[in-house]
């Protein structure tokens, strides 16, 4: 499992779906959109699913942030929200998350590094169903 799976699965509850991956094949399959169809009569088919609540992740955070005796900014830090999600906050694990989601960058500059994953981390769980502060995102 990769450090964004693990990020995953301490703030969503174990039904959420897993990190999203880009799509192989953006065009439904002609079945599938006949089996919609039919399911649900004149409904698009993206309407016809049910809605997965959103996970409020700052108040998930939050609540770990006070339960923890360290004062931790998760807000801001990827150590720290590493550290309070219990996870290795290690460079090589962040360079882990950082090869995970396709950093670019010259991984030897830590800290813009670390301010790149932390954005990305918190851009990837909005586009996973979490609702996450506009300020965290980029």
């Amino acid at each position: 499992m990769g450090v964004l799976s693990n990020i995953f699965s301490k703030i969503f509850p174990s039904s959420h779906a897993a990190p999203a991956q880009a799509p192989t094949n953006t065009a439904p399959a002609p079945e599938a959109t006949a089996a919609n169809q039919a399911a649900a009569p004149g409904v698009p088919p993206s309407a016809a699913a049910p809605a997965m609540s959103e996970v409020d992740v700052e108040a998930v955070l939050n609540g770990l942030a006070q339960k923890n005796p360290q004062k931790l900014n998760w807000r801001s830090s990827i150590v720290d929200l590493l550290k309070l999600l219990d996870l290795d906050n290690s460079l090589a694990a962040r360079k882990e998350l950082a090869q995970e989601l396709n950093y670019t960058g010259d991984m030897s500059d830590s800290a813009t590094m670390n301010i790149w994953l932390h954005k990305q981390v918190m851009n990837k769980l909005a586009a996973n169903g979490g609702r996450v502060p506009a300020d965290l995102k980029d």
